[in-house]
């Protein structure tokens, strides 16, 4: 997934609003940020198969340490070490590494069978959504909606620069995502290594723009961070 995994990211603010959007967009998307460091240094490896799921041309061959279920909870741990290192109460700590692990459950929903249990010898799953570009866009788009709907849900900006912020990063994920089955493929693994660490801008990009939003806590269910 792509704009499923902000989504999820966007929903989670809710756990507990006054927590950046900055960590739980990290949370979701931790997977995907350590994998393009591992695929440039060698550990692991991808290669570009057009045609291998009717979505995406990527076909990934050994990403055990980034993408296996059991480091998705490793470093759903280490990130929950750093928010607690950073002030984060320990409930939402817990969530943020929930939130890490989500990325290995919906990634199980899209890909093929290439996400393996543990490093190692571990069978390797995935339902194949991306087998499907009406079945991705419907239920990826589904998610998004939901997201950004719950994350918009009692907040508002008190400076344009949240606006600004939070919609130029929904209208560019959106085209990316959309666009990504017509898109020429990149010409190998590497070139798209390269262009995935693009990713890590993303996490203070959401950052910014929840900074210049507020919550109205009194309409919020949740409990506060300390």
């Amino acid at each position: 997934m792509f704009v499923g995994h902000f989504a999820v990211g966007f929903a989670g603010k809710r756990a507990d609003p006054r927590v950046s959007l900055g960590w739980y967009v990290a949370a979701v998307t931790m997977l995907d940020l350590i994998w393009p460091v591992l695929l440039l240094a060698g550990i692991e490896r991808a290669s570009i198969v057009p045609g291998v799921t009717a979505f995406n041309p990527l076909s990934l061959d050994h990403y055990p340490w980034s993408h296996s279920l059991l480091m998705a909870c490793a470093w759903g741990l280490v990130l929950a070490g750093l928010a607690r290192w950073r002030g984060i109460a320990p409930r939402t700590a817990w969530i943020l590494a929930a939130l890490v692990v989500s990325h290995w459950v919906l990634d199980y929903i899209t890909h093929a069978p290439d996400l393996p249990l543990w490093p190692g010898n571990s069978p390797k799953l995935g339902l194949g959504l991306w087998n499907s570009i009406p079945a991705t866009f419907v239920v990826e788009g589904a998610l998004w909606i939901g997201g950004i709907l719950l994350y918009l849900r009692n907040r508002t900006p008190t400076r344009w620069i949240g606006p600004a912020a939070f919609w130029s990063l929904v209208v560019i994920s959106t085209l990316m995502w959309v666009s990504g089955p017509w898109s020429a493929p990149p010409p190998d693994a590497g070139s798209l290594g390269w262009f995935a660490l693009i990713g890590w801008i993303v996490v203070p990009w959401a950052a910014l723009a929840d900074k210049y939003y507020a919550t109205d806590l009194s309409a919020s269910s949740t409990r506060p961070s300390s």
